[in-house]
C-alpha cells in the first residue's frame, strides 16, 4: 500500500503547483507574449495599461469574494472542497490561453481576470489550512518552507517550459506553456486534497444560508478590530503587498517596455525563482534570530531600494541585478506576512479572518497596477509609476511599527 505523504509536506506541495501560475502566467512568460502578441495591434503604452487594468479587476473580484468564501469554508467545514473548484477555475484558464492569438487582446485579459481569480480564491483557503497543520511555534518555518517549495516548483515548470519553447516553431511552444502549468497544478493539488484533513466547523453563531453569512461577516468586521494587533498588521500588509503584488505583475511587461529584450527578460525573472529557494529558507531562519517583524523590516527596506533602483535601469545588466534583489526578498516577505497573521489569530476562525486577510491584500492589489498603467499611459513613460509604488513600502513600513506581535499572540489564545 502506498504510504500517505505527510499533511505538511502535503500542504507545501501546493506551493509547487500554484507558483506554476504566479511565474509563467502572472510574472514572465504570458505578459511578454501579451505584449508581443496579443496586444501587437494596439501601442506599447495602451498593452502595458491594458495589462495592468485587467490584473486590477481580476484583484478586484477575487477580494469581493474572499470574505464570503472565508466564512463559508469555516462554516460549512468545505475548504478543501472550495480549494479543488478554484483550483480547476485557474487550471482551466491556463491551459484556455493556448488558444490566444495576435490581436486577441481582450480574450487574453479576460482568460487573466478568470485565471487570477482562481488563483487568489484558492490561496484563501490554502492559508487557512496551516493553521491547522504546523505545530506550536514552527508557523514561520513551514510558511517559509512553503514559499521555498513554491519557487522551486515554478521555476523547475518556468526552465522547462524556456526549453520546450525554444525547441519547439513559431508560439506553439509558448502556447504549450500555458497547457502545462493548468496540468501541473492540478497534480500538485492532488496531495492536499488527499492528505490534509478538513478542519471541523463549528455550529454556525448566526445561521445557514447567505442571510447568515452575512450575519457573520458583519460580526467579523467588529471581532477583528478586537484583534488591535492583528488588524494594524492587516492594514500595514494592505499597503505593502500592494507594492510586492504589482512588482511581481508588471516587472516583465515593464522591462519589455523599456527596451529590455525578450532573452534577457525570461532568463532573469527565471533566476529571480531559484534565487528565491535558499533566501525563503534563510528568511524562516531569520526570524527565528531576530523576531519576525525586524526580519519583515528588513524585506521591505530592501525593496524600498529595488524601486527606487528600477527608475534608473538602463541597461540589461540593471535589470539581471534587480531581478536577483527581488528574489532575495519577495518569498521571504510574503512568507513571513503569512505566519504573522496567523500567529495572531484565533485557529477556529482561521478561514474566516484570513477571507479578511486576502481582501486587504486584493484590494491593495488594485491599486498598484492600475496605478502603474495610468501613469504610464499619461506619461508614455513606465519609470515614473515604478517610482510611485515605493510610497507604498515607506507607508507599510511605518504602520507596522505600530504592530507588537507579541501581544496580538497572546490575545489570540485568550
Amino acid at each position: 500500500m502506498r504510504k500517505k505523504i505527510d499533511p505538511i509536506t502535503a500542504w507545501c506541495l501546493y506551493d509547487v503547483g500554484n507558483s506554476a501560475f504566479a511565474t509563467t502566467i502572472m510574472a514572465v512568460i504570458y505578459p511578454v507574449y501579451f505584449h508581443s502578441v496579443a496586444a501587437s495591434t494596439i501601442s506599447p503604452s495602451n498593452a502595458t495599461a491594458f495589462w495592468g487594468y485587467g490584473s486590477s479587476l481580476g484583484i478586484l473580484i477575487g477580494a469581493l469574494i474572499a470574505p464570503f468564501l472565508g466564512t463559508i469554508a469555516d462554516m460549512m467545514a468545505i475548504r478543501k472542497r472550495l480549494l479543488a473548484y478554484f483550483t480547476l477555475l485557474g487550471a482551466l484558464s491556463s491551459i484556455a490561453m493556448a488558444t490566444v492569438g495576435k490581436g486577441d487582446w481582450l480574450i487574453a485579459i479576460i482568460l487573466l481576470i478568470t485565471g487570477s481569480v482562481g488563483f487568489s480564491a484558492s490561496a484563501i483557503c490554502y492559508d487557512s489550512l496551516l493553521p491547522h497543520i504546523a505545530p506550536p511555534g514552527k508557523l514561520d518555518q513551514i510558511s517559509t518552507r512553503g514559499y521555498a517549495m513554491g519557487y522551486l516548483g515554478g521555476g523547475t515548470l518556468l526552465a522547462l517550459n524556456l526549453a520546450t519553447i525554444t525547441a519547439l516553431p513559431g508560439n506553439f511552444g509558448v502556447q504549450m506553456s500555458f497547457v502545462s502549468v493548468g496540468l501541473w497544478w492540478i497534480l500538485f493539488s492532488l496531495p492536499v486534497l488527499k492528505s490534509v484533513s478538513e478542519p471541523t466547523s463549528e455550529e454556525p453563531r448566526h445561521g445557514y444560508g447567505v442571510g447568515g453569512v452575512l450575519r457573520s461577516l458583519r460580526q467579523t468586521f467588529k471581532d477583528i478590530r478586537e484583534y488591535r494587533d492583528a488588524f494594524t498588521f492587516l492594514v500595514a500588509f494592505w499597503l505593502y503587498n500592494d507594492g510586492i503584488g504589482t512588482v511581481i505583475r508588471m516587472a516583465a511587461i515593464f522591462g519589455a517596455q523599456v527596451g529590455i529584450g525578450q532573452k534577457t527578460l525570461v532568463s532573469a525573472l527565471l533566476v529571480t525563482q531559484f534565487v528565491g529557494i535558499p533566501f525563503s529558507l534563510l528568511f524562516g531562519k531569520l526570524a527565528d534570530s531576530v523576531g519576525s517583524k525586524k526580519a519583515l523590516y528588513g524585506a521591505l527596506v530592501w525593496y524600498i531600494a529595488v524601486a527606487i533602483g528600477a527608475f534608473w535601469m538602463e541597461t540589461q545588466l540593471h535589470f539581471w541585478i534587480l531581478a536577483i534583489s527581488v528574489g532575495m526578498v519577495q518569498g521571504g516577505a510574503q512568507a513571513i506576512s503569512r505566519s504573522i497573521f496567523a500567529s495572531m489569530l484565533p485557529p477556529k476562525r482561521s478561514g474566516e479572518f484570513f477571507g479578511f486577510y486576502d481582501v486587504s491584500s486584493k484590494f491593495a492589489g488594485i491599486a498598484g497596477p492600475a496605478i502603474f498603467g495610468v501613469v504610464t499611459q499619461m506619461t508614455g513613460n513606465p519609470r515614473f509609476a515604478v517610482l510611485a509604488i515605493s510610497s507604498t513600502f515607506i507607508v507599510g513600513l511605518v504602520i507596522l511599527s505600530k504592530v507588537d506581535v507579541e501581544r496580538g499572540r497572546k490575545r489570540s489564545i485568550e
